[in-house]
């Protein structure tokens, strides 16, 4: 086991290293011609220097984030002694870092895997310079952090002490932490708070929604006294159109290469087609995302039976429907999707692992989409639509069959706590300490 951590933290060393050299190197054409890095020093440098004078960006059509964002990207003025560029970056890299170490620490627990943590290791870096250059890792980890917290709580260690005031104060602890941490990432992005779809029904579901209801109120009441116009971004995200990296986009694209006569616009902070029927498909991409949800809803009340996998597999399923069905999907993206893969990793009742496969395939295609070939994609040329549909066809082919082996792992699975063998020898001296562990609570 030292000798796969080793491994790990000298693999994380050195693809780091390698995206950090990326990042400082970007000028060639294939590595973006230091567009990717422009976003920092330029975009949340002039939105730092908004939120410093205590508001957020009004009538400012990039601005489209919660307000839970400007703290993030005032951040850096805690290293005043770096450039906001820089200081920018070594924040990114700490939460890369915490969430590696996480993800480490919950694979070093009984029947649990060091995958995930591999997974986030060698993952992050088929996007190269990307996530160093984007607060996606920061929010990634809020929500890795928040599923890991769940699933602290071993359902093998609840199966051995389950009538102690020991479980119970537990439970309630790990749902909490969770549902506050899944508040407070959604206050910087919406999607975290997707990781509260499959908390196990009854007093953990009801407590992780109630702190993550009760963080999200204090924190909106506290950015409302320091700062102004906090909703800002609601006028601007309705806005959006179709973003050419979306599945709408992918079909426009492709009509665009057979004679369509719409274009490409950079607006709203993204190339967006421009045309006839560009509004109808823009229609159904929210029409599909309301499917979706329904569908994540469907199973969540019928579902039957949960594993300490669950709420991860669940977690990755909804994102991930969530993602094909919407308006935009920016190779940022890709950062919360390979987040949630590798919590789902750390479980080796998970079944999501040919779902993991094709997330880690379309995000190295999605890292020749953008920024080496970004060019093609808006022309819509034949090699530009053919990255599209191999990226996206691999991301809806994972929202599919995520859902699927989701929802046939909840009809038919062990119930919560199940799946291993009746001679464990962890379960057994767990059981063995039951009676122990109950005489030491009541004395105290």
């Amino acid at each position: 086991m030292k000798r796969h951590l080793v491994a790990l933290a000298t693999a994380w060393l050195a693809t780091r290293a390698a995206m950090l050299w990326l990042l400082t190197h970007s000028a060639s054409p294939l590595l973006g011609g230091g567009g990717v890095g422009r976003e920092v020093w330029h975009l949340y440098a002039h939105w730092y220097g908004v939120l410093a004078r205590g508001a957020f960006p009004t009538g400012d059509t990039l601005w489209q984030y919660p307000p839970g964002a400007g703290p993030v990207l005032l951040l850096p003025a805690l290293l005043p002694g770096l450039s906001y560029f820089r200081a920018f970056v070594a924040l990114t890299l700490l939460a890369d870092a915490v969430t590696a170490v996480a993800l480490a620490r919950a694979g070093l627990r009984p029947a649990r895997s060091l995958g995930g943590a591999a997974v986030w290791t060698c993952g992050l870096p088929l996007l190269l310079q990307l996530p160093l250059a984007r607060y996606d890792v920061q929010v990634t980890a809020l929500a890795v952090l928040a599923l890991l917290a769940l699933s602290s709580w071993s359902p093998l260690l609840s199966r051995a002490l389950r009538s102690t005031r020991f479980s119970r104060f537990s439970l309630r602890g790990s749902a909490r932490a969770c549902g506050t941490l899944a508040a407070l990432g959604a206050l910087v992005k919406v999607w975290p708070l997707l990781v509260l779809v499959g908390t196990p029904r009854g007093r953990t579901t009801r407590t992780a929604w109630t702190w993550a209801g009760a963080t999200a109120a204090a924190v909106l009441v506290l950015l409302a006294a320091l700062f102004r116009h906090p909703l800002s971004f609601l006028a601007q995200q309705g806005g959006r159109g179709v973003q050419i990296e979306s599945l709408g986009g992918t079909a426009l694209g492709l009509a665009r290469h057979a004679g369509w006569p719409g274009g490409v616009r950079y607006q709203y902070g993204a190339m967006e087609f421009t045309g006839p029927h560009v509004a109808a498909v823009a229609h159904v991409s929210l029409a599909l995302s309301a499917v979706a949800g329904a569908l994540l809803l469907l199973w969540r009340v019928r579902a039957r039976h949960w594993t300490e996998a669950t709420p991860p597999d669940a977690a990755l399923t909804a994102v991930l429907l969530f993602t094909v069905t919407s308006r935009v999907i920016s190779p940022q993206y890709m950062v919360w999707l390979v987040g949630l893969a590798a919590v789902c990793l750390t479980s080796r009742q998970t079944t999501q692992r040919p779902v993991v496969a094709l997330v880690l395939t379309a995000t190295a295609v999605s890292s020749v989409v953008y920024p080496a070939l970004y060019r093609e994609v808006e022309a819509s040329t034949a090699t530009g639509c053919g990255l599209m549909v191999l990226r996206n066809g691999l991301l809806a082919v994972a929202a599919v069959l995520s859902l699927v082996r989701l929802w046939r792992a909840s009809r038919t699975a062990a119930p919560y706590g199940g799946g291993l063998p009746r001679d464990s020898a962890t379960l057994r001296a767990l059981t063995a300490l039951r009676p122990a562990a109950r005489e030491t609570l009541d004395a105290h």
